[in-house]
This record gives structure tokens, sequence and C-alpha cells, in this order.
């Protein structure tokens, strides 16, 4: 299963963009700000930042600080516990993405996260019970 997540432009506070399975649209997406990381990750403000572009293996498992089963992204440079979760504001971002059914500006509209999650989350533990590779390529604005 294949995940393209592309972004628009950083506001002065979010990113916004849409994320596609395999090559169908799915949900709008809420990220931190996109900033120019350094070749050593010196540009990463904590829970601030937005991962940087590339592909990156998907995978369900435990999240310890939520204490459910989360779609986890895998060997993100500089970054560690990226999570796909549900969520409105980037203070909910924590440098993870989020997802909705609508956007409200740079925000994700209220009442559209969750369900929006649930259905990429069933797709993509179905990819994974048929033992499918699951990725997510982050492309630029």
């Amino acid at each position: 299963m294949e995940l393209r997540l592309q972004r628009n432009p950083s506001s002065a506070r979010a990113t916004t963009g849409t994320l596609t399975v395999d090559g169908q649209f799915e949900c709008y997406t809420l990220e931190d700000v996109v900033r120019d990381l350094g070749p050593r990750g010196e540009g990463k403000v904590q829970d601030e930042t937005a991962i940087p572009p590339g592909t990156y293996k998907v995978i369900i498992n435990m999240s310890p600080r939520l204490g459910k089963p989360m779609m986890r992204l895998l060997e993100v440079p500089f970054f560690d516990g990226i999570l796909i979760h549900s969520g409105n504001t980037e203070a909910h971002t924590k440098g993870c993405i989020l997802v909705g059914g609508k956007l409200a500006g740079d925000t994700i509209a209220g009442g559209t996260s969750t369900a929006a999650l649930a259905a990429l989350k069933a797709k993509v533990q179905a990819a994974l019970d048929r033992n499918e590779p699951v990725r997510i390529t982050i492309l630029p604005a």
C-alpha cells in the first residue's frame, strides 16, 4: 500500500496537506511547520517541526504514550515516535501527522479527525494483515 502526503506551503503555525491511498484521495493532513533541519538536525524545534520529506515504512503498534495501537512511521531522520493520529491544531501534532475529513484554515475541522483516522487505520491494518508493506511518501510543498 502506498500513502502519499502532498504538503501545502507552511503557514506561520502549521502545514496542511492531502493524503492519498494508492492514488485515491483519503483525507487532509496537518503537521507542524516545515523547517530546515540542517545536516545534523540542528534546525529542529522539539515538538514544533514537521518531519523531513521522504519515504517511510508504516506499521501499527502499541503507543506507550497513548496506550493503544497506532500507525507509526519508522526510520525518520532526527525524529522518533512519529505517529499518524487524530487532532485539530498544531498544538496536537508534537511532530506527528494529524488527519481529518475537512480543513478549516490551518487546522483540521472539528468533528472530522476521529472518523478520518479510523478509516485510514482500517485500510492500513487490512494491508498489513495481507502481509503487504505500507509506505508513506511525504512530498515537499
